[in-house]
């Protein structure tokens, strides 16, 4: 076994703190890496907290993980010593059913093994995430990144990234489409990014004029400012598809309301809370009001290999790994332009 550092909670009100543990030795087909930076998404404020129910303790958040390669299995084809590497949410599945045939392994229909605050295929053995100094994982659950590309700003595609990607390529943004991203965050900003490097015209939908010229920055080509009297009134029926990247209650009534006939919305975003929802805002017009989670390894892959060709990063603020509860509370109070990204050598 491989003596392992990491940072965890013990509990849903306690602070992180180190924490060492054990992984496995890697085996015939496993690739070991030595972590350099790991993403904070949201969820791992969520998970940490027992926000989501079913959290299990002690915990090592993180599934925004780069590193390097330091030791391959036999049968390992795809990496060398050496190679960059990436591993998201999750670190294994069950390969077989439907969903893992078609590449969709997020949605496995035996058990999906995500990559901390789960379990092994076993389901038993609790899994821990990238909050430290190495992690084993099957070489087809490992990603390539680009060397050109700065790892810490590369770190957050691997939830951020993949989260907005996937919707954005199931409804089809691109040229000539009209796209509205909801939110001005984490997610947000990538949203933002992906939809106007795919060709699509981006709105931008946030609550603050502050954010106004940073959305432009990032490739929007309108924005509105929601609090606004009015503000979206003269947008009734337009957009193709909207990305509503929001945590926190809203009406996304409203939004619906922007839909042109068969537009949708995709919910990346997961309030605490249920949303209500108008039935005549869908049927009206035929609008659909979707939800997505990540995408597959074959499409992560693919958002990691669009990314590079396209010279997309996160927008991200490094921090040393002893600021990570500081982090949290700024995460909580959008006080981050967009994404923190742990510095593991900080350990």
């Amino acid at each position: 076994m491989l003596k392992t550092r990491g940072y965890a909670t013990e509990g849903p009100t306690s602070k992180l703190a180190p924490f060492t543990f054990e992984r496995r030795e890697p085996g015939p087909h496993d690739v070991l890496i030595q972590i350099a930076y790991c993403g904070i998404c949201h969820s791992d404020i969520h998970q940490a907290r027992d926000e989501w129910g079913g959290a299990i303790f002690p915990m090592v958040p993180g599934h925004e993980i780069v590193g390097r390669v330091t030791r391959v299995g036999a049968n390992v084809t795809r990496f060398k010593v050496g190679d960059p590497a990436a591993v998201g949410c999750f670190v294994d599945s069950c390969r077989t059913c439907e969903s893992c045939r078609n590449g969709e392994e997020q949605f496995c229909e035996v058990h999906t093994a995500f990559t901390y605050n789960g379990t092994e295929m076993d389901t038993k053995t609790p899994t821990f995430g990238g909050y430290s100094s190495q992690i084993v994982v099957d070489e087809r659950y490992v990603l390539t990144i680009s060397p050109k590309l700065p790892p810490a700003n590369v770190a957050p595609l691997l939830c951020a990234g993949i989260t907005t990607y996937a919707p954005l390529r199931q409804y089809e943004a691109g040229p000539g489409r009209m796209v509205g991203v909801v939110g001005l965050g984490g997610l947000g900003h990538m949203g933002v990014k992906l939809a106007a490097a795919m060709g699509a015209e981006v709105t931008v939908f946030t609550t603050s004029r502050s954010k106004e010229r940073d959305a432009r920055r990032l490739g929007a080509h309108q924005v509105v400012v929601t609090t606004e009297p009015g503000a979206l009134d003269p947008l009734a029926n337009r957009f193709h598809m909207i990305l509503d990247t929001v945590s926190a209650p809203h009406d996304i009534n409203a939004y619906l309301n922007l839909l042109r006939r068969d537009g949708t919305l995709a919910l990346v975003g997961a309030p605490p809370q249920p949303l209500a929802v108008q039935p005549f805002q869908l049927i009206m017009k035929r609008r659909a009001l979707a939800g997505s989670l990540i995408g597959g390894m074959r499409q992560t892959q693919e958002m990691l290999d669009f990314c590079s060709a396209k010279n997309i990063t996160a927008d991200v603020e490094v921090i040393p790994m002893q600021q990570v509860d500081t982090a949290y509370e700024r995460t909580i109070k959008g006080d981050v332009r967009y994404r923190f990204v742990i510095d593991m050598n900080t350990l």
